[in-house]
């Protein structure tokens, strides 16, 4: 069976605080550093969160950081933790490119860079062959990428740290307040369909991805998210000055 996908979104980093988008590949704040801690507890005390299996990060500096604090129990238990260039955010300004391997290697020595794509953080040259272009065909492409590469793993429970954006437009069409959670198991009814009608990557079908009720009802794991089916709208991939994940965001009550 493909296991069950527990998806995750950063904590705040600086970007988010000031509107910042010229910030390199900027590190959590200290209140996304807080998130992080309540994060933390809300997968303790669940019982998808104790049965994951396998940790996968975007090898982003903001994401990587939430790994190591949000999921730090999981980490002391044993459980692996691979940086992955496909989980990185959409687009290609300053806030959203990653650091050159070597620098994120030298921060997170505990990891293995050696099995990052040599490519990362390019996201702006071949535009026409970079599975990291800030294009509406790449980030579909790279969402099922991402999907084929877990759907066949031994795993039961995967977790897979984030963007709002990929996760929004290439992974599962739904929104993702800071350090938020959702789990996800893959449609396989849908995709049979998909199948049938010869749709997506080389006419075999696409991989789809089918919420958790319970999730999809409270508004994330902690109840921060947006509920609702949020899609791929026209300015997800025009080059603006406010790429999407770093737009700001009405924080909704917490209760």
């Amino acid at each position: 069976m493909p296991p069950t996908l527990l998806l995750i979104r950063h904590a705040q980093a600086l970007h988010n605080v000031a509107s910042d988008w010229s910030l390199h590949d900027p590190p959590l704040s200290e209140f996304g550093r807080e998130q992080c801690k309540e994060l933390q507890e809300s997968l303790k005390n669940s019982a998808i969160g104790n049965e994951v299996e396998l940790i996968v990060s975007s090898a982003m500096r903001r994401t990587m950081e939430t790994t190591v604090l949000g999921l730090q129990w999981l980490i002391e238990k044993g459980i692996e933790v691979l940086p992955d260039a496909g989980w990185q955010e959409n687009c290609d300004k300053p806030c959203d490119t990653g650091s050159p391997i070597s620098v994120m290697e030298s921060e997170f020595p505990q990891f293995d860079w050696s099995i990052v794509d040599p490519l990362y953080p390019d996201k702006t040259t071949s535009l026409d062959t970079n599975p990291y272009a800030f294009t509406e065909k790449a980030i579909l492409a790279r969402g099922q990428t991402c999907l084929k590469a877990l759907y066949s793993r031994p795993e039961k429970v995967i977790a897979v740290v984030s963007h709002s954006g990929f996760l929004r437009t290439g992974i599962c069409n739904r929104n993702f307040f800071n350090a938020d959670w959702r789990v996800f198991g893959f449609d396989e009814g849908a995709m049979k369909e998909s199948r049938e009608r010869a749709l997506g990557l080389d006419g075999k079908g696409m991989f789809v991805l089918k919420e958790w009720k319970e999730t999809e009802e409270k508004g994330g794991g902690m109840g921060r998210s947006l509920k609702g089916i949020f899609g791929v709208v026209e300015t997800d991939f025009t080059k603006t000055d406010h790429p999407p994940e770093a737009m700001p965001q009405e924080e909704p009550s917490i209760p």
